[in-house]
C-alpha cells in the first residue's frame, strides 16, 4: 500500500461490522435453537475462520454480502470435524472456541497460522483445566496447536490476573455446560459483547462489580442480529481528522460499549473535538454515529483501568500522540506484547523511521511531540493494525509512505483504502 499526504478529510463514512460481535454471533448462534440472521458481518478474513470452523462441525451457515443466516443446532449439536479445526490468525476464533469445545462429545484439534502458533494459551489451558478439561498443548509449549478431548466440566470462580475479554468469554462459554453457578473475577472489566450477547440469546449472566456469574441455562434460542460498527475500526479515521487540518467527518452506526469506547475518552482528553449523535441502542448495544473535527491536540498519560477498553487502539494512538503538544506516556500495556506482533516493539521501530520521537517501554510507549514525519518504507509484521496505523501516519507524512504486507488488512478491514480514498484526496 503505497500513501501519500492528503490535504484535508470530509464527508461521511460507514465502517465494517465490529469484528468481536461477529465471531459472538457465529458462536452464539450456532450454539442455540432455530435460525439467527445476522447484518452487517464483518467479512474480514478472522471472522470468516469462525464461519468455517462451525461448518466443519456440521453448522449450516448461509453467506450472502453481510447478511448471514446461521441454522443453529443448539448447545449439544455440534459434530465432530472430520480434519483439524484451523483458525487462521484469528486468536478470538481460538481462545474462544475453545471453551465451547471442552465439553462436547468429540475429540478435535485447533490450530493456525505461525502468529497464532506464538501466542500464549496458558491463560485458558489453566481456567479449562480446572474446571475439568482434558486439554493439551501438542507442542508442549502452552501454546496451539492444541488437542481437546471432550469432558464433562464443573464451575469454577476464576480469578483473572489480566483483564481479558477473550479468556473471560472463553470461561463463560464453558460454562454453558457446568451444573452449577461459574464466576469470573477480573482485575478490571473486560469488554463485555459476550454477556450482552447470551444475555440476548436467553443465557443467564449476571454482573456485579468486575465479577461476572454465569448461570448455566436448558437451552439458548435464536435471535437476529445488527451488527453496529467496530469502534477499533472508526478509531483511524478518527485520529486521521484530529490530525489533518481543516477536516470534519461523520462515521456513522459505530458501537460505543462502555467496555470498549477508551479511544474516545482518550482522544477528548487529548483536547481532540469529538461528539456522539443519535445515540441509541441495538440488540443491548449502545450505537451512535461520531462527529470528528481536525483540532490541537494535547499530551496525556494512558494508563490502568483505561488500557482494557482501548487495547487495541494503542497502535493508532501512537500515531495521534506525534502529533500532540507535548508528551504522552502509555503504561500498564504489557498485553501489547501478545497481540498479532510485539506491538510496542512494531509501532516504536517503524514510526522512528518516520522521524516520530517515540520509545518503547516494558509495559508501554513514551511519545512526545513530533508532527514533522516524513514518508518511509515501513513493515506490518502481517499486524493489521500496524499497518492501518502506518497509513494514517502516511497521510500527514511529508512524502510517500510505502507500507509493505498491507494486504493483512483485510482481517479486519477490508476496503480500508478505498474508504481513505472516499474521504480524502489520496
Amino acid at each position: 500500500m503505497i500513501i501519500h499526504p492528503v490535504k484535508s478529510i470530509q464527508g461521511e463514512i460507514n465502517v465494517p461490522g465490529d469484528k468481536s460481535i461477529s465471531h459472538r454471533a457465529i458462536m452464539l448462534g450456532a450454539l442455540s435453537k432455530g435460525i439467527t440472521n445476522i447484518k452487517g458481518f464483518l467479512m474480514g478474513e478472522d471472522c470468516l475462520s469462525t464461519i468455517r470452523c462451525f461448518r466443519d462441525m456440521g453448522i449450516d451457515i448461509e453467506v450472502n454480502d453481510s447478511l448471514v443466516t446461521v441454522n443453529g443446532r443448539g448447545l449439544h449439536g455440534l459434530k465432530k470435524p472430520e480434519n483439524e479445526l484451523y483458525v487462521g490468525n484469528s486468536g478470538t476464533t481460538l481462545r474462544l472456541m475453545s471453551g465451547i469445545l471442552a465439553p462436547q462429545d468429540f475429540d478435535c484439534i485447533i490450530t493456525g497460522d505461525d502468529s497464532i502458533k506464538s501466542r500464549p494459551m496458558k491463560r485458558i489451558i489453566d481456567p479449562l483445566t480446572k474446571m475439568g478439561a482434558n486439554i493439551v498443548s501438542i507442542e508442549n509449549n502452552n501454546k496451539a496447536p492444541l488437542k481437546i478431548i471432550g469432558s464433562k466440566l464443573h464451575n469454577i470462580t476464576h480469578n483473572s490476573l489480566v483483564a481479558s475479554a477473550q479468556v473471560k468469554s472463553c470461561i463463560i462459554l464453558a460454562s454453558l455446560y457446568t451444573e452449577n453457578d461459574t464466576k469470573i473475577i477480573e482485575p478490571v472489566l473486560s469488554r463485555n459483547h459476550t454477556e450482552i450477547m447470551l444475555n440476548y440469546f436467553g443465557g443467564n449472566i449476571t454482573t456485579q462489580g468486575s465479577t461476572i456469574t454465569s448461570t448455566p441455562v436448558k437451552e439458548l434460542y435464536a435471535k437476529d442480529i445488527n451488527i453496529p460498527g467496530d469502534i477499533s475500526s472508526a478509531a483511524f479515521f478518527m485520529v486521521a481528522c484530529l490530525i489533518t487540518k481543516n477536516s470534519q467527518l461523520v462515521i456513522k452506526n459505530v458501537g460505543i460499549n462502555p467496555t470498549r469506547d477508551g479511544i474516545i475518552t482518550v482522544l477528548k482528553a487529548m483536547n481532540g473535538d469529538i461528539s456522539l449523535l443519535n445515540e441509541r441502542e441495538i440488540n443491548g448495544e449502545l450505537v451512535a454515529d461520531i462527529k470528528v473535527k481536525s483540532s490541537k491536540l494535547t499530551g496525556t498519560v494512558i494508563d490502568k483501568d483505561i488500557i482494557p477498553a482501548l487495547i487495541d487502539e494503542i497502535p493508532v494512538i501512537a500515531v495521534a500522540a506525534c502529533f500532540a503538544e507535548g508528551k504522552t506516556i502509555i503504561k500498564d500495556a504489557q498485553e501489547l506484547k501478545v497481540k498479532e506482533s510485539n506491538r510496542i516493539e512494531t509501532m516504536v521501530t517503524e514510526l522512528s523511521k518516520m522521524g516520530a520521537d517515540i520509545i518503547g517501554t516494558d509495559d508501554g510507549m513514551i511519545i512526545s511531540h513530533s508532527p514533522n514525519l516524513r514518508g518511509a518504507t515501513v513493515k506490518s509484521y502481517n499486524d493489521h493494525r500496524v499497518a492501518m496505523s502506518l497509513a494514517i501516519a502516511g497521510l500527514v507524512a511529508e512524502g510517500k509512505t510505502d507500507i509493505n504486507e498491507s494486504e493483512c488488512i483485510d482481517i479486519s478491514f477490508p476496503g480500508f483504502y478505498n474508504s481513505l480514498q472516499n474521504i480524502s484526496d489520496l
